[in-house]
């Protein structure tokens, strides 16, 4: 593991943070854009530096603050060639009335994090699906007491759609809807 990595990771935390911090979700989403092309083009631990990143425009239809509903347990374990057997525990649900529900995880190894991914039927996403929180490397959209931020505004796709080198979980079962999602980050150009 190198300092490159914990770099990104750390200019990932901190891209999210200004995120958070902006009190214009549209504004804020252009922030996230750039901050993203910037980081693919310039950092030694990006999955592409070549590519071009697309993003649909923001639209606001897409942000959700939400409650996490009851969900009956659930343990996922997903095998991936770099890191071994990958435990995931359903945490709850998010209600998102375009796409219905959505199932939400924890991370059930070591650090732990909320990982919400989402593989809608738009031709132009990755099939694999697309994260919306991954808390566990600094994608956390906020929220109030008891709520997530969801907005898929903020869809991006995983490393692995760019290098399969990269080894990525991809949204399971629950985190699959027959709806397209227009916004967030689109097939690389």
């Amino acid at each position: 593991m190198s300092l490159d990595l914990l770099d990104w990771r750390r200019s990932v935390a901190a891209l999210y943070a200004a995120v958070r911090a902006d009190h214009d979700p549209a504004h804020a989403h252009q922030v996230w854009s750039d901050g993203r092309q910037r980081l693919f083009n310039e950092h030694s631990e990006s999955p592409d530096r070549a590519a071009r990143l697309r993003v649909a425009a923001y639209d606001p239809a897409w942000r959700f603050e939400v409650r996490l509903e009851p969900a009956e347990p659930l343990r996922l374990e997903i095998a991936t060639a770099t890191d071994g057997v990958v435990p995931f525990d359903r945490i709850g649900q998010v209600a998102l009335p375009p796409i219905g529900p959505i199932d939400v995880w924890w991370l059930a190894s070591y650090g732990g994090g909320v990982w919400l991914p989402v593989r809608d039927a738009n031709p132009d996403t990755y099939r694999g699906g697309r994260y919306v929180l991954d808390t566990v490397k600094g994608a956390d959209l906020g929220g109030g007491a008891g709520t997530l931020v969801v907005d898929l505004n903020f869809a991006y796709n995983p490393s692995c759609a760019y290098d399969e080198a990269w080894a990525c979980p991809l949204a399971p079962e629950g985190n699959r809807t027959e709806s397209v999602v227009p916004v967030g980050e689109l097939l690389p150009g």
